[in-house]
């Protein structure tokens, strides 16, 4: 325990507020210096207080707690990654700090207990503790300085409720892996974002894959990118399990057309018309590709037809 952590310890007994800077202290490991930071990650838009006419909630510091737990876990990953490429330790820091882990983190720190909102239940809110888990890091930045959102992070995070290894080797990003299916198999994929309203004025956010003009996933959740993923995670699944459907999106056409020609056959004359069509469609081009030989030629034959066929002209 630091000498500062000894005196708050000290003052606590004659503080108002000795509760909150315990549990603070049970989560963070340390005690606050200035608990009005902590105050604020604590407080939901929803239950927005009001200082000097201005409305006071814990989004600025979720965007400031948002670049630091980046960095944070960045440079961690980094370092315990020696070897790997920009692609792995990227994909190893977006599945640590994605919404679905933070919210966990939040739960199991026991600081979703502390966060004051309006909801009756955070159930249906997933972003709430997430948001707010990010809020807590800012508040930590601007109480103690990096240093100490390191110390958090490494100490109190990775060491004790995350396995770095097992996070950096799942593929959690489900909307990367489908656009990556997509690039590779050149088949365009697309996302339709629709918005509504629940109670309270909360947005809900729904989103429906399409992919080669077929509906392939639908998904849901408290944010576009959550509807996304959640809507990514449903096609990929699809193309795994039906391999009919999977191979309706990717056969060459050949193939798909040789499979509807099994479901309802041509007709004689509509095969004549398919077999005579190309050769005429040969014998309409008029290209000549005289010009395209690959064999090499000399400067000197160069220059002559070039002069040839000047004078020609």
């Amino acid at each position: 325990m630091t000498l500062t952590d000894l005196i708050i310890r000290i003052k606590l007994p004659f503080c108002k507020e000795r509760e909150l800077y315990r549990s603070f202290h049970q989560i963070l490991g340390f005690y606050p210096r200035d608990i009005r930071p902590y105050k604020v990650a604590m407080l939901h838009r929803s239950a927005a207080a009001r200082e000097e006419g201005k409305r006071i909630n814990n989004e600025r510091l979720e965007f400031l707690g948002d670049a630091i737990l980046g960095a944070v876990v960045g440079h961690i990953v980094y370092k315990h990654f020696p070897r790997k490429s920009e692609g792995f330790l990227t994909n190893a820091r977006s599945n640590i700090v994605q919404r679905n882990s933070l919210n966990k983190l939040a739960k199991e720190t026991g600081f979703d207990k502390l966060i004051i909102s309006n909801f009756k239940s955070q159930t249906h809110n997933s972003y709430v503790s997430g948001n707010a888990f990010e809020a807590l890091i800012g508040a930590i930045y601007i109480d103690r300085g990096y240093g100490h959102c390191v110390r958090f992070v490494k100490e109190r995070i990775l060491s004790r409720l995350v396995n770095l290894d097992k996070a950096a080797y799942t593929t959690a990003n489900h909307k990367s892996k489908l656009l990556e299916w997509g690039q590779k198999h050149h088949i365009e994929v697309s996302f339709r974002n629709e918005e509504e309203k629940e109670g309270n004025n909360t947005p809900l956010f729904r989103c429906t894959i399409v992919i080669a003009g077929i509906e392939c996933g639908h998904g849901k959740g408290y944010s576009k990118k959550e509807s996304q993923q959640n809507a990514a995670k449903e096609a990929l699944e699809r193309i795994r399990k039906d391999r009919e459907f999977s191979l309706s999106l990717t056969a060459p056409k050949e193939l798909q057309m040789k499979r509807y020609d099994d479901i309802a056959p041509l007709s004689t004359e509509e095969k004549n018309e398919a077999v005579t069509d190309e050769p005429h469609k040969k014998e309409d081009m008029d290209i000549d590709f005289s010009d395209i030989s690959m064999k090499e030629k000399s400067r000197e034959q160069i220059i002559a037809e070039a002069e040839a066929k000047a004078f020609a002209e």
